[in-house]
């Protein structure tokens, strides 16, 4: 197995602290793509296996990562949105009932829910984040009294609830143990978009008892865009997909048979792959990195990146920014909202010039290390703060 130090290969004094838009590939991974490009460039060297053996490395590798052990409950798609979709397909959603979704949820995880309301005559119900507070008394607290105010807008009308493990912009953790017991008491769906936290941040599907999670694998997953996986449970263990890819029928292995037309589809979630999903490039690099994180361990990922962001943190708290506390948000990312007197622009400009690499996110900026980070990197981040906090 590869240490994590071995595998990243980012240039000198560049400080890159945005794995929550996108991770470097890590150096395996990017070999495990050009193999594949070698296969397509001789595809004599392809053989029938090869359009299936990915995607199994990829389901069994990624349920070790949720703390699961049953990668038949895994479909590949191509995006969260797709995952949405299929669960979309195949929810139960009548006219009058609700749809639970939290103030700035990541797009992809809203237009199905709102797509789906305005067919169905139900209403789709938007929680809205508590106030923070003023800026310069240390960090907030909003993440429990938010996780309350869901609670309180589910109900007996509630026919789906779907929420990210920790909010994209800032990394704010939601209850997901507490918010999915709710759901079940009244019958509700329990949608998790795990994009943001997955493989950086503890997640068990167990203890947490969600009916699907979506989760795009270019992020805290290490892998290339343009693949997605989806964990679904038993209420969507007859869930049907939304195309009729060939792959998804029983005994698509036996290519001579193919045009013996088949009625059943596959017995678990494979049905509901993507058409392509056995790409002989992404899939092998999604498998390997996959196979990489699980090896490494996800407390592994969440040990080393909770005091960066805790650094990062307290600097910012210092000099009067908004900042959720340690316990209110996800290991690996925190969100930094600016004082109002200071200048956006020029902050993003230093930042710029410093060579620190951040997502601004409104009147902020979010902060998201990986293992390839150090003390150093948060440092050079909170250099530039002080600067503005000088100038402002």
């Amino acid at each position: 197995m590869s240490e994590p130090a071995d595998v990243f290969a980012l240039p000198q004094g560049l400080h890159y602290l945005n794995a929550a838009y996108m991770t470097p590939l890590p150096g395996p991974v990017a070999e495990a793509g050009l193999e594949g490009m070698a296969h397509e460039r001789e595809p004599w060297t392809l053989s029938v296996e090869d359009f299936f053996r990915h995607a199994d490395r990829i389901r069994r590798a990624f349920v070790r990562v949720l703390g699961d052990d049953r990668p038949g409950r895994v479909a590949v798609v191509p995006a969260v949105s797709y995952g949405a979709a299929v669960v979309a397909r195949n929810l139960e959603l009548d006219a009058g009932r609700t749809v639970v979704i939290v103030q700035g949820q990541f797009p992809s995880h809203v237009y199905a829910w709102q797509a789906l309301a305005r067919q169905r005559g139900a209403e789709l119900v938007t929680v809205a984040r508590p106030e923070p507070g003023a800026a310069g008394a240390g960090p907030i607290r909003t993440a429990r009294a938010w996780s309350e105010r869901i609670l309180e807008a589910i109900d007996d009308r509630t026919a789906l609830v779907a929420l990210p493990q920790a909010h994209w912009a800032d990394g704010t953790l939601f209850d997901l143990e507490a918010i999915g017991s709710r759901a079940r008491e009244v019958g509700a769906a329990f949608v998790v978009d795990g994009t943001q936290t997955v493989g950086a941040h503890p997640f068990d599907v167990g203890t947490i008892g969600p009916d699907a999670v979506l989760c795009a694998g270019y992020k805290w997953l290490l892998g290339p865009y343009g693949l997605c996986l989806a964990w679904l449970g038993p209420r969507f263990a007859d869930a049907r997909p939304i195309e009729e890819s060939w792959m998804a029928r029983e005994g698509s292995e036996d290519f001579a048979a193919l045009v013996d037309y088949r009625e059943a589809y596959r017995s678990d979630a494979s049905r509901l792959d993507a058409g392509g999903h056995s790409t002989f490039i992404l899939a092998p690099m999604l498998a390997t990195a996959l196979e990489l994180l699980a090896g490494w361990g996800v407390p592994t990922v969440a040990g080393h990146c909770a005091p960066l962001t805790s650094r990062a943190a307290a600097g910012a708290a210092a000099l009067g920014c908004v900042v959720e506390s340690d316990e209110g948000r996800c290991s690996n990312i925190v969100g930094i909202r600016l004082p109002p007197a200071w200048d956006t622009d020029r902050v993003q400009r230093g930042l710029a010039d410093a060579r620190v690499h951040v997502s601004r996110r409104g009147d902020g900026f979010r902060v998201s290390p990986h293992l390839y980070n150090d003390a150093s990197d948060i440092d050079a981040l909170l250099a530039v703060l002080e600067r503005e906090a000088g100038a402002a």
